[in-house]
């Protein structure tokens, strides 16, 4: 299947969906594009509408078009009018308070829907909490996943930073600054208090703070506080090697204790070496 850029595929008398990223902070960082998007589209779909009317002021941009609020809640019930108006021919720009639709904001439905129904979705570039954090953080960031808001329960939260023990790229997430010293006290109880870690606090904004260290240190810090939009960086677990042969005796154990033996090399594997490896580890270990 050829690619084709929507952007470049739209004809005239075509609608499109335009995702388009807002400053985090500073007004500076809105681009040309995003300027010349608020004062063209036919629609604008944006999450506080109050906000976006304030940032084209602020740009010096007259809107042109309807604008319609686009939040969590009334999502889903707004997607059949915007999907009906980029079908009738109209441009329709979403944008969010801060950043990039879609990403832990609204706009994921809209797209999908769009693409669902064959229409062209293009992007304009721009500011993004994660990317930012990622550079500032100061840790191997070569590889990495994002991994939206942790969960507001312990134990469910608990169990999240066990899924991310072995995981061995960087880790973005967002938190809540009332939920941060939580967040981070659970984090030294699950990965330990020598895993680096780096927070991101106001971004771009006046009282930017990124704060580097250990998971220990920045739990001990986080205890007095935080206040604003908080992006976090957690760095990739260290490589384990460990040896298929010395997992051997474990999987003989739950073999003795009446589990199936592909079971058991699955149950004792986990995440640490390949089931088919430790499997034939286990038959070489019978026959000798």
């Amino acid at each position: 299947m050829q690619a084709v850029n929507p952007a470049q595929a739209q004809t005239p008398g075509q609608g499109r969906l335009v995702l388009a990223a807002t400053p985090m902070g500073q007004i500076g960082d809105a681009s040309k594009r995003l300027c010349d998007a608020l004062g063209t589209a036919d629609v604008i779909a944006a999450e506080d509408t109050r906000r976006t009317r304030q940032l084209a002021a602020a740009l010096g941009v007259t809107i042109t078009g309807r604008v319609v609020s686009f939040y969590d809640q009334v999502e889903v019930s707004r997607l059949p009018g915007l999907v009906a108006d980029v079908e009738s021919g109209l441009t329709v720009l979403l944008v969010t308070d801060a950043g990039m639709p879609s990403v832990s904001d609204p706009g994921y439905r809209l797209v999908a829907a769009c693409v669902e129904a064959g229409l062209p979705v293009t992007c304009l570039p721009g500011p993004s909490a994660v990317t930012t954090a990622l550079a500032l953080s100061g840790l191997p960031v070569e590889r990495f996943c994002f991994d939206g808001f942790p969960p507001r329960k312990q134990g469910q939260r608990r169990a999240w930073l066990e899924s991310l023990a072995t995981e061995a790229r960087a880790v973005v997430f967002f938190e809540a600054p009332h939920r941060l010293a939580a967040c981070l006290a659970d984090a030294v109880a699950v990965l330990g208090g020598d895993r680096r870690a780096a927070v991101c606090r106001e971004l771009t904004k006046t009282y930017e703070e990124v704060r580097r260290g250990t998971l220990a240190e920045l739990a001990e810090w986080a205890v007095d506080g935080a206040r604003g939009e908080i992006t976090v960086v957690l760095e990739g677990a260290a490589a384990v090697h460990t040896d298929p042969e010395d997992l051997v005796d474990g999987v003989e154990r739950l073999v003795a204790e009446g589990m199936r033996l592909k079971d058991a090399c699955a149950e004792v594997a986990g995440t640490k070496v390949s089931k088919r490896e430790l499997y034939d580890a286990v038959l070489e270990a019978r026959r000798t």
